[in-house]
This record gives structure tokens, sequence and C-alpha cells, in this order.
């Protein structure tokens, strides 16, 4: 997804004070600003669905396509086969180890017996610590079979991670073949069609916010005083050389400097010659004047 701002160049978009038919008077002009974003393919695929049209408004994260995500699928099925098949490798230790701890118990309880018999003479020594040796021996395998059961699962516990994280890779690339639209607005421009091939970063469409827009006005240090945020101004936007629209407009921002005066930018002084410009005369602009920038939200209901 590339995000990028535009200007939307009106030949007449100002902030005006009065209006008479065909006369204009304004304060200031200046462009509209919006932000556009292009959306690109995050996956490699067929465009199995793509319904967007230009001029179709969308919402935020409203479903527009997809991309082809069968052998992601595919993939994914294999993993999780395999990461049953490394499950069933696991050993329980419990289990395994249940049969020596037994034979040390009888052992156990044979020493006892052995030991007494000692105290009435009815056994020897030796037979004592001939059991003794034999309880070593199998504490010792006890040991070595737990530990030896505890790195192979630990190894499977590796392996298994592994796959899962896998799995997760797999489970984000189907879920970023799912293509929507990251804000609302309108569909600007469409690139693709459906059945066409699709590769991460190939542009799908274009999506701009054209129902909130920005006007970038420049005004003078006389009008300063003025102007205040909040304040509500009327914004009018040429649609031909004698249809005018008008909108409303809330003052959101002001600079806390002045600059010098953009060259396509006009002021209210420059408004006579703008007016006879409009009569077939050469336009003029007035360059080079302190001037201050601010921004006006301005609302399109349609």
């Amino acid at each position: 997804m590339k995000k990028v701002t535009f200007y939307i160049t009106a030949a007449v978009a100002m902030l005006c004070t009065a209006c008479s038919n065909n006369d204009v008077q304004y304060d200031a002009s200046g462009v509209f600003e919006t932000t556009e974003v292009i959306v690109s393919a995050k996956g490699t695929g067929e465009l199995v669905s793509f319904h967007a049209e230009e001029g179709q408004d969308v919402s935020m994260g409203q479903e527009l396509g997809s991309i082809d995500t069968l052998q992601l699928y595919l993939k994914k099925k294999q993993l999780l086969s395999n990461i049953s098949a490394t499950e069933s490798k696991r050993l329980n230790e419990s289990r395994q180890v249940a049969s020596i701890q037994q034979q040390i118990s009888n052992l156990q309880r044979e020493r006892k017996r052995f030991k007494e018999l000692v105290k009435e003479n009815a056994a020897n020594q030796k037979q004592v610590d001939d059991i003794d040796y034999q309880i070593m021996v199998l504490q010792r395998q006890l040991a070595a079979t737990s530990e030896q059961i505890g790195s192979n699962n630990s190894s499977l516990t590796g392996q298994k991670g592994s796959i899962a994280a896998q799995i997760a890779q797999l489970e984000d690339q189907m879920h970023n073949s799912i293509i929507t639209s990251p804000i609302q607005g309108t569909i600007l421009t469409k690139y693709v069609e459906q059945g066409e091939f699709a590769a991460p970063g190939k542009p799908l469409f274009k999506v701009g916010n054209i129902h909130d827009m920005k006007l970038r006005a420049y005004i003078t240090a006389d009008q300063l005083t003025g102007l205040k945020i909040g304040q509500k101004v009327k914004v009018y936007a040429d649609q031909g050389k004698a249809d005018r629209k008008e909108y409303q407009g809330t003052v959101t921002w002001i600079s806390s400097k002045a600059e010098f005066t953009p060259k396509t930018i006009q002021t209210r002084e420059s408004q006579p010659r703008l007016c006879r410009e409009d009569c077939g005369e050469e336009r003029w602009l007035d360059q080079g004047r302190n001037v201050w920038r601010c921004k006006i939200l301005v609302k399109n209901e349609e």
C-alpha cells in the first residue's frame, strides 16, 4: 500500500466574503488537498475475484477481491499433518520409566527384608550389598532414560515450534491475499481486472477521500486579525466558465509564521487583476508579499 498526498488545483477555489452574479469577490484562493492511497498486491497468484470500480464509494476495511490461495492452503494442510506426526513421536516419560521404578521399589523392599535377616544372622551382609548395587544400577538407568526422553521431547518441541511458525507465515500470506480498502473514500483508478496475475507490489487500485478535503489558502497581514481557528467560511470552486459550486468550510489551522506568496496563489490584493483575466486580459500575480498559510476543512456532502 502506497500512500501519497495529492492536490486538486482549482482554477478558482476561494474563501468568499461576497459574490454577486459573475463578479468574483473573495478573500483568498488556493488548492484542495486530500490523501490518496495506491493499494498494491501483497501476495502472488491469480486474482480470483476483484469487484472494485472507478467512482465506487468504499468503507475502511471493505473487501474488494482476493488472490488465489489454493497452494497456500495445501502447504498449510501438509504442515498440520507434520505437526500431528511430530506429536505422535513424543515419549511419555512416566510410562517409559514405570518399569524401572517398579524394579527399584521391589529391590528396596527386598533389601529391607535381608537387612532384618542379617540382624538375626539368617543372611550375610554380602547379600545386602548385592541388592544395593542392583538398586544403584537401576537408579542410573532411570536417570539416563529420563534424560534421553527429555532430550527427545525437547527436540520435538523445537520441530513443532518451527512448523507452527511456517503455518503462521502461511496464514499471514492468506490474510494478505484478501484485498481491502485501507481508508473510507472513493476509488479513483482501477489498474487490474479479475483473472490477471498479481505479484507483491503490483498496483491494484487507487482510493482517495474526496468527501473531507482541506483547502490550503494564503491570507495577508490585514486579513490575519479577522480570521480564527473554528471560523466558518464559504468555499467556492469553479465548475466551468459560468458555473461555480459552493461548499461549507471550517478553518482548522493557521500558520504561526509568514512566508512569501507562492506563484500559483492569489491574495485579495491581486483580485482585480484576476478579474481582468476573466475578461480576457493577462493574469498578473502579486509575488513577494508576506502571507500566512491556513487550512480549511471542506465537507463534500455529495
